[in-house]
């Protein structure tokens, strides 16, 4: 098994309904080791940027809208096959389709208030953690 880093961010809806905590800890007892952990509200031109890859798909503005609508945690993962251990335990993107336990079965709403993103790739990774945070902000 490899040794890599991912990327989360707990969207507005887990922020504002205090589940920071709880994804968090449950990340970490999966061993997943955070590296980096910030808390920020993003601006319109940083959700745009950041999700740049769904532009061109109907529901872009919608997304740009809800990342931007109250601060989010970003954190930067490091473990055995983060990539995909952090995709398996966040769920399927609906959680009507997620996995019993998953985070996403367990705290989202729906579709499109989902609580958690997660990085899909390791390059995908790359790029989201260099996004958010400089080399020395990980430790």
């Amino acid at each position: 098994m490899a040794n890599e880093r991912t990327l989360t961010i707990i969207k507005p809806d887990g922020v504002a309904a205090q589940l920071t905590g709880a994804v968090l800890g449950r990340l970490e007892k999966a061993g997943l080791k955070i590296l980096g952990l910030k808390r920020l509200r993003l601006t319109q031109a940083q959700a745009e940027a950041f999700y740049a890859v769904h532009r061109e798909r109907g529901f872009f503005p919608d997304l740009v809208r809800f990342m931007t609508e109250g601060p989010v945690v970003v954190a930067a993962l490091e473990g055995e096959n983060a990539i995909a251990r952090l995709r398996e335990l966040m769920g399927a993107t609906d959680p009507a389709k997620a996995a019993a336990g998953t985070i996403r079965k367990d705290f989202a709403a729906n579709i499109e208030r989902n609580v958690i993103h997660g990085s899909d790739a390791a390059e995908t990774a790359r790029n989201e953690i260099a996004f958010f945070f400089a080399g020395a902000e990980l430790a």
